[in-house]
């Protein structure tokens, strides 16, 4: 039996394909995975427990499925931090914090979506901090439900548009950051997302040697990462 790391699906209406290529992916490997985490930005954008769902309701009814044999765990990224316990729990999901330090097969492993790393892009951080503010979402869900669905739209636009002009070493995780968190948890392996840069760095702190897996976002293809008693794999999967 395995554990399974999955992040930035970045499910919408708008990429069907990516929904049906997800619920053939975990239907297909379910009867061996005893865990999976989705770390962050499983969705495009989530307004509210009122939330639709539009085009992406196959892909929380799957994981409902799955969760009477596979513990699944979900962390908020920064395109769905307004899931809340509730919907987690009607679709047979633990939330869970960011970051996380859980203990896997006699590994010490801290989880996070990633975002919190890239200290660097300090205009993003500061925005994350508004966000996640109880009265900015307490303010937010006053609001109608098709005011907070066009905010969501605006909101994305305005990243993407952003994210064009910015470097490249912004938009990534700042090493010191990754340095600071393990030392502080005391990890042997940190796993996230959101940068859409799959790979498995090594991280070297005084005479040890850590490492950092960077999990993929869903397109054509994807990385995700495999562990279990034996094996420590980030594992590129074809999407189609």
């Amino acid at each position: 039996m395995e554990t399974v790391f999955i992040s930035d699906l970045h499910l919408d209406k708008t990429r069907p394909n990516t929904t049906k290529c997800f619920v053939k992916f975990i239907t297909d490997r379910s009867p061996t995975m005893e865990n999976l985490y989705i770390l962050g930005d499983f969705v495009e954008s989530w307004v509210g427990d009122d939330d639709p769902a539009d085009g992406v309701i196959d892909a929380f009814e799957i994981l409902k499925y799955i969760s009477k044999k596979t513990k699944i765990y979900f962390m908020h990224g920064n395109r769905d931090f307004m899931i809340s316990s509730k919907i987690c729990n009607k679709y047979g999901m633990e939330l869970i914090n960011d970051p996380q330090l859980v203990n896997l097969y006699d590994k010490r492993v801290l989880l996070m979506h990633g975002d919190t790393l890239c200290v660097d892009d300090i205009k993003y951080q500061e925005f994350r901090k508004l966000v996640r503010n109880k009265s900015w979402q307490t303010q937010m869900m006053q609001k109608s439900l098709e005011e907070r669905l066009k905010i969501a739209n605006d909101l994305r636009n305005k990243s993407a548009n952003e994210t064009t002009y910015k470097d490249e070493f912004i938009m990534d995780v700042n090493e010191n950051e990754v340095k600071k968190c393990f030392v502080k948890s005391g990890a042997d392996i940190i796993i996230h997302g959101h940068t859409h840069r799959p790979m498995v760095h090594k991280v070297k702190i005084d005479d040890r040697e850590f490492r950092r897996v960077v999990l993929g976002d869903w397109g054509s293809k994807s990385h995700i990462f495999v562990l279990d008693n034996k094996n420590f794999e980030l594992k590129e999967i074809q999407l189609k």
